[in-house]
């Protein structure tokens, strides 16, 4: 569900990915001991419908009768 990348990419290289967020290494940042900064690229729409799509077919998987 979540990626990790440390290309040199910007937000159009996301478009339909498929990951809920991609977390890029290369704007991660610490500082101090109770601090990180993060940078998460998404595409809201396509992220949840495979998300949706994931939990349909967990549901199929366990019998659940969508007709009910």
């Amino acid at each position: 569900i979540v990626d990790y990348t440390e290309l040199p990419l910007v937000s159009t290289d996301f478009n339909h990915d498929p990951h809920s967020a991609i977390v890029d290494g290369t704007q991660t940042r610490v500082s101090g001991a109770h601090l990180i900064k993060t940078l998460v690229w998404c595409d809201n729409e396509w992220g949840f419908a495979n998300r949706m799509l994931d939990t349909t077919l967990a549901m199929a998987a366990i019998g659940f009768r969508f007709d009910a």
